[in-house]
């Protein structure tokens, strides 16, 4: 049966309790701007973050970037990173400053100035793991296809008692209805800090681009969505969408 964290279990009923400290992603935009430059960009987060990240246990660690068919528009690199939960952030961000593996590593990177900056701003915001999709997950079979492709969608709530019941609605029954259709989560979070508040943030993946379509397609008529989108008190949870079309990044870990 699906489980409400959205796992199958064949003939068994299990409970998956959640994390005492549940997980906290960011969710890190480069944004490039006119002047940015990419491949200062992409020689530090390949060369320096990641591997800093990864001698501090952090990771998987996704890095992607607009796909052909992305409609926002926006020229950014975005990095997705897992901690363990929210202190993990400052340890880690301390420890960056203690490595000098790091710090030679990333010095081009680090010694931009006004006139040469790799990019225009960070856009970051803060998530903690939601109850029903409380551990990131990501498959090697997944990792190992060059044509995945991945959705990054965020939903607004005109208040935060309407966010709140939109994490609920998650909670309550929509992620097994996003497998069933074909729509693979990698993470599932509220937001904690961040310029878009109050909102939830969720990237899942695909296959190809046309599985993709496919799965969006098959959502809207799956008949629990059906039941689940007239529930009262769910009505008008979502004021707004951001819906982004990535694809992984050579050196990407998702």
């Amino acid at each position: 049966m699906w489980l409400r964290c959205g796992l199958l279990v064949l003939g068994v009923v299990c409970i998956v309790r959640r994390p005492e400290a549940a997980e906290t992603y960011e969710v890190r935009q480069y944004l490039l701007g006119d002047g940015g430059n990419a491949a200062v960009v992409d020689d530090y987060l390949q060369n320096a973050l990641l591997p800093a990240l990864s001698r501090v246990g952090v990771g998987p660690v996704g890095v992607l970037h607009p796909h052909a068919s992305d409609q926002m528009g926006i020229d950014a690199i975005f990095v997705i990173i897992p901690y363990q939960d929210a202190n993990q952030v400052d340890t880690v961000r301390r420890a960056l400053m203690l490595d000098t593996e790091y710090q030679s590593a990333a010095t081009e990177y680090l010694t931009t100035t006004k006139k040469t900056a790799a990019y225009q701003r960070i856009r970051s915001e803060l998530l903690v793991a939601m109850d029903c999709w409380p551990n990131v997950t990501v498959s090697d079979r997944a990792t190992s296809n060059p044509d995945r492709v991945f959705e990054l969608r965020l939903y607004e709530s005109s208040n935060e008692r309407l966010g709140d019941l939109k994490v609920d609605m998650f909670n309550s029954g929509e992620v097994p209805i996003f497998l069933d259709c074909g729509i693979q989560p990698i993470f599932i979070g509220q937001c904690i800090l961040g310029p878009q508040m109050p909102s939830l943030t969720y990237l899942t993946t695909y296959e190809s681009e046309e599985a993709r379509l496919a799965a969006w397609k098959a959502f809207p008529k799956h008949p629990d969505w059906q039941t689940l989108k007239v529930v009262p008190k769910y009505r008008g949870t979502v004021s707004h969408i951001d819906k982004f079309v990535l694809q992984p990044k050579s050196y990407s870990q998702m």
